[in-house]
């Protein structure tokens, strides 16, 4: 059996005597849609965190490829093939939409100071084929009629389209979609969940997505880890995670049909 993509390996994360991640050991493999889920203050975001660089674990290891990420810095982690998105959008919001995503091409550049300075040929050419992957990125996802127009005047759900445009430009093995439905109306959620199971097939990359909306993770996603407080308390396809009692207590308060939610 192969090794994952992706491996929390016992982590915990403290803040003085709080503990938002406790003990958490989750794996995803290459090409998973996997869901991570769980009550508001679950701890989701500070898994993400953990993924990302942006906290380091207090305990435990996160590998990628078989190699550790701690101590990393976030634009490391980028360069290793992990790409994220935020809960609140976090585009450049003066910028226009082809520059949002040319922006992320960066970390693929090969020519030096020198080459950019002097405007040598295959600085030029770096710079046609980078314009050229952007063009076709914003065609992908409906967006090149944007193309000159502000991050910041585009409808909210194609702002929350150029950010996962925006995240797929680094050329990911791993995306992380942290509550990408939020703010969503129902016939943009419908569309999403569309979205992010071509992005996989597209893309061949894993997707790891925490979401609140439990129809959109059902339908979308492979496996689910559900967590709470911080520690796992679930892990399975999207029947056995609704019929699990311990999940329908930790949404619910009480033991209820695992209808309520489906």
């Amino acid at each position: 059996m192969s090794a994952p993509l992706l491996e929390l390996d016992h982590c915990t994360l403290r803040f003085g005597g709080l503990t938002a991640v406790g003990d958490l050991s989750v794996a995803v493999p290459e090409g998973a849609l996997m869901g991570l889920i769980g009550p508001n203050g679950a701890g989701k975001t500070s898994v993400f965190n953990l993924i990302t660089g942006v906290y380091r674990p207090t305990m435990g290891d996160v590998r990628f490829g078989g190699q550790s990420l701690v101590g990393l810095r976030p634009y490391g982690i980028t360069a290793r093939g992990i790409a994220r998105t935020f809960q609140n959008i976090r585009l450049f919001g003066s910028l226009n939409v082809f520059d949002n995503v040319r922006v992320a091409f960066n970390r693929h550049l090969h020519n030096h100071s020198v080459s950019s300075l002097l405007r040598l040929g295959r600085f030029d050419a770096e710079e046609k084929k980078i314009a050229q992957s952007t063009t076709e990125l914003l065609d992908i996802f409906g967006l090149t009629r944007f193309a000159e127009e502000p991050a910041k005047s585009l409808a909210y759900g194609n702002q929350r389209r150029l950010e996962i445009v925006r995240a797929l430009a680094t050329q990911p093995k791993l995306l992380c979609l942290d509550e990408p439905a939020a703010g969503m109306n129902p016939t943009e959620k419908i569309e999403l969940t569309r979205l992010i199971a071509e992005i996989r097939q597209r893309f061949n990359i894993a997707i790891l997505l925490v979401e609140h909306d439990m129809t959109l993770v059902m339908k979308v996603c492979e496996r689910i880890v559900v967590i709470d407080h911080g520690v796992k308390i679930a892990e399975g396809d999207p029947a056995e995670v609704r019929a699990n009692p311990k999940v329908i207590e930790a949404y619910l308060g009480e033991e209820t049909p695992s209808a309520a939610i489906a």
